[in-house]
């Protein structure tokens, strides 16, 4: 069965990036798993930064930062540690976050 007959018969999501990237596991897959989570997070801090009606500039002030790296943070561009992501999402937008490891 080819790619395509194989799409076509998946079930579920979790199927279809078992085609499209491998198993978890598999380092192809586990670089898409890391750009989503990375994807994750700046759509959420660019969505919880524009409902607090900041700019990127105001948000770097507010957490000692600068306005690059709040750009590159939401572009999904760089790491970031937990602690600051903390300090960015509580102190600088007023957002509880919950860490689940699963």
């Amino acid at each position: 069965m080819n790619k395509d007959e194989k799409i076509r018969k998946a079930k579920n999501f979790e199927e279809l990036l078992d085609i499209e990237y491998g198993v978890i596991g598999n380092k192809k897959r586990d670089d898409f798993e890391k750009k989503a989570q990375y994807f994750i997070i700046s759509e959420t801090l660019k969505d919880a930064r524009h409902e607090a009606k900041m700019t990127q500039e105001q948000l770097a002030i507010k957490v000692g930062t600068k306005k690059s790296y709040i750009s590159r943070l939401e572009n999904g561009k760089c790491d970031i540690q937990l602690s600051t992501l903390y300090k960015i999402f509580e102190f600088g937008l007023g957002k509880k976050i919950n860490l689940v490891i699963g």
